[in-house]
């Protein structure tokens, strides 16, 4: 699996990411055997970049992520983790589950914190979990309703970082596009994770923000291109999330026009909706979760195989499906 550089940065990532949200129990639980299990199938398949945050599983998923990392070499794969939340000991809430999605004591509790002592409190605390000497890519995690303290504290925080060579490369991670395309054109970040909005379902990111990641030399970490899991599956059906709710009717029919798109021409729809996240050019990387090593082990063989037909496409296009303007892949996405 070729390596793509971030940006104008050093570090390179792999076309296919692991995104470590489920290490850190999202939804279900999995067992410390099975996470470590799920890093060593995305390695044995060639994956190089890692995408993990304090937020997940409240630091659950960097430890296991960190422990799974251990024996391979530190020069070979590239660690993405976020700040923005700090992870606060709550010892009154010991015996409750995290209220957020995620299958963990409710330990900790997560403050906002975009101030530049809180980019470095939370790397220290993201150093100890994963017990790395570096971390390659720092992300300002969901910073919608902190924005002028992320763009006049957090950033420039993570610039010095940047600049001392204490991380590899800086961006910023959210689901809306919009406050991507503000740090795109008012910042130097090297990259912006993209999460659920550039995917096979739906492409707001495409008019704006894409070409601005283009013109500036931005990398695009492309995330949620399942949509929550709603895509993950070849006949969705109801009750699968999408923004991580049961996904709604109107959304639920759409995905599955397009599952009746696929099969007709004989893909899939994972398969079809990998393909396509990683086909715009100012996408460096695809970054998918999994629950165990059978998942990563399919969805790197989807991304190396084939793409579907030139007709396929073209049947979503016409059918209102998907926007004439974005770009389709012509050849295996895996290829070097």
């Amino acid at each position: 699996m070729t390596g793509v550089r971030v940006g104008r940065s050093r570090v390179t990532v792999s076309r296919l990411g692991l995104g470590c949200a489920q290490l850190g129990n999202l939804y279900t639980p999995i067992a410390e055997a099975d996470a470590i299990a799920t890093v060593a199938a995305a390695w044995d398949c060639g994956v190089r970049y890692f995408d993990t945050a304090p937020h997940y599983g409240l630091g659950l998923s960097e430890r296991r992520l960190g422990d799974a990392l251990r024996t391979l070499p530190r020069d070979a794969y590239a660690v993405s983790t976020k700040v923005g939340r700090l992870l606060v000991p709550d010892r009154s809430a010991s015996d409750r589950r995290d209220p957020e999605g995620f299958d963990v004591p409710a330990d900790h509790r997560r403050v906002w914190d975009f101030t530049s002592d809180g980019v470095h409190r939370s790397l220290e605390g993201s150093l100890v979990r994963l017990g790395l000497d570096r971390i390659d890519v720092v992300l300002l995690h969901d910073p919608e309703s902190h924005q002028t303290t992320a763009l006049e504290e957090a950033y420039p925080a993570l610039h010095e970082l940047r600049a001392q060579g204490v991380v590899g490369a800086i961006g910023v991670g959210s689901k809306q596009w919009q406050v991507l395309h503000r740090f795109v054109t008012e910042t130097d970040v090297d990259a912006v994770m993209v999460a659920g909005r550039y995917t096979l379902l739906e492409q707001p990111a495409l008019g704006t923000l894409m070409p601005a990641c283009e013109r500036r030399g931005v990398s695009v970490l492309n995330a949620g291109v399942f949509n929550s899991g709603l895509l993950a599956v070849e006949r969705p059906h109801a009750g699968l999330p999408y923004e991580y709710v049961d996904a709604p009717a109107a959304v639920l029919d759409r995905a599955r026009a397009i599952a009746e798109v696929c099969a007709r021409h004989g893909t899939s729809l994972p398969a079809a909706a990998l393909t396509f996240a990683a086909a715009h050019p100012a996408v460096a990387t695809v970054v998918v979760g999994a629950h165990g090593p059978d998942q990563i082990r399919r969805n790197a063989a989807l991304m190396a195989a084939d793409p579907p037909s030139e007709e396929f496409w073209a049947e979503l296009v016409a059918a209102g499906l998907l926007r004439p303007d974005a770009p389709l892949p012509t050849s295996p996405v895996g290829a070097a």
